[in-house]
């Protein structure tokens, strides 16, 4: 696995540990509204300062999505996109950017692709890491196996609810980070977050040394910066795929306003915003 240590998550996550800095990690849709107005909207979170980008496979059973993320992906199948049209736009994003890409896919899709012809094509097409929602840790072994070999991470899903035996068992692999879902329910903005995730990530952090980032649920700067001192890294999605929705195919106007909207949410966790 030491070609997972040049893996541009392993990269990023060190050079902001080394600034002090905490990671942004955005979530979009991959074809929503189409493929071609993706590869822009994922240069304008990259532009916007997204550290990483999750970009999403469409499933027609989106269990652990909320509503707007089940939207984006109906719009997406509706579209046409496949795995293979979103494996060839990593092709297109990669001759722009070098920000870390993972895919965020359910496994079916994977599994009728062939997880060697997965892993093959996604390390060729610029693919850093995968995260899949419905693989039980227990069962992600050959998948994991086939990414590794690839110099990908499988990054593992860890909830309020995962024992201490899961999150010890999560932190026994090389992930690129962990990612703590930070309410009991599927994706989605909102309001508050819950009370308990302190204790959640300090049960986490006390087990796991690699990276750890907080997703669902923060939508707003205000949120971001309130788990700035809690994790490495802060993920945001529903907020960035209501945008999406919001503009439809003015995709320029929704260019405009999720760079604007990333820039706020970086500012949030800039060093400067840990003494204020």
């Amino acid at each position: 696995m030491s070609g997972l240590k040049d893996n541009r998550i392993a990269r990023t996550f060190r050079a902001l540990a080394e600034q002090g800095e905490k990671a942004l990690v955005t979530y979009i849709m991959g074809g929503d509204p189409d493929i071609p107005s993706t590869v822009n909207l994922v240069k304008a979170l990259a532009e916007g300062g997204a550290d990483l980008i999750e970009l999403g496979v469409p499933f027609s059973d989106p269990m652990a999505d909320g509503i707007s993320i089940q939207m984006a992906g109906q719009r997406s199948l509706a579209a046409g996109t496949t795995l293979q049209s979103i494996l060839d736009l990593v092709v297109v994003v990669r001759r722009d950017t070098q920000v870390p890409l993972i895919l965020m896919s359910y496994y079916n899709p994977i599994l009728q692709y062939g997880l060697e012809r997965f892993a093959e094509q996604a390390s060729r097409s610029g693919v850093d890491g995968l995260i899949v929602p419905d693989l039980p840790l227990e069962e992600s072994g050959p998948l994991a196996e086939q990414l590794y070999a690839k110099g990908m991470y499988l990054i593992p899903l860890l909830a309020p609810t995962s024992t201490e035996a899961r999150i010890s068992q999560a932190a026994e692999r090389e992930n690129g980070f962990v990612y703590c879902v930070s309410v009991t329910g599927v994706t989605g903005a909102r309001r508050e977050l819950d009370h308990g995730v302190q204790d959640f990530l300090q049960r986490v952090r006390s087990k796991v040394e690699q990276p750890i980032a907080v997703g669902f649920g923060i939508s707003t700067p205000e949120q971001a910066r309130e788990m700035k001192d809690l994790a490495d890294g802060v993920i945001v999605g529903s907020a960035i795929v209501n945008l999406v929705e919001k503009y439809g195919k003015d995709v320029s106007q929704a260019e405009v306003e999720i760079k604007q909207f990333v820039r706020r949410l970086k500012e949030g966790l800039s060093r400067s915003a840990f003494c204020s």
